[in-house]
């Protein structure tokens, strides 16, 4: 047998093997077929149940609402020019902070419904591109947790 008889032998083979693996069994009885039954034990899931979104958006937000209002709260000072509280998303202008002589400008991604420092990613640019200071980043982010941990306080959630 040559190479390339072979080849194409075991070609087809694996093509009729996967063929065959796509078949169902041919039967439609309910006795066999679980799909009308929704108990999870008994429910099959397929690939493209990673692709279906049964979730209502009402109910399935995953942002820490504290961190949310935190943020606007100690970012007020700069002009909101979008936001989009399914994705955790908070985009700002520029704008000049009380008692300083720079603009700034930000851009706070709320990642996860936990009130944690994990959950905050905050991006600040000056004016014209330049770069910000690490540390003047990590205090915005410390005001913005304070100030959330001080409004979960207040709502008695512990």
């Amino acid at each position: 047998m040559t190479t390339a008889r072979a080849a194409r032998l075991m070609i087809a083979t694996t093509l009729c093997a996967g063929l065959a693996a796509c078949g169902g069994a041919g039967d439609n009885s309910k006795a066999d077929h679980h799909e009308a039954d929704m108990r999870p034990e008994l429910r099959r899931s397929t690939i493209w149940d990673l692709f279906n979104n049964d979730e209502n958006p009402n109910y399935s937000v995953a942002v820490n609402k504290y961190l949310w209002n935190a943020s606007l709260e100690v970012l007020d000072f700069l002009p909101v020019q979008a936001v989009d509280p399914f994705t955790g998303v908070i985009t700002t202008g520029y704008g000049t902070p009380p008692g300083g002589g720079r603009s700034y400008r930000a851009t706070i991604k709320i990642s996860d419904p936990a009130l944690d420092a994990r959950s905050l990613k905050l991006s600040l640019q000056g004016a014209g591109g330049s770069a910000i200071a690490p540390g003047t980043v990590r205090a915005v982010e410390d005001a913005i947790l304070t100030r959330a941990r001080q409004l979960r306080l207040q709502d008695g959630r512990l």
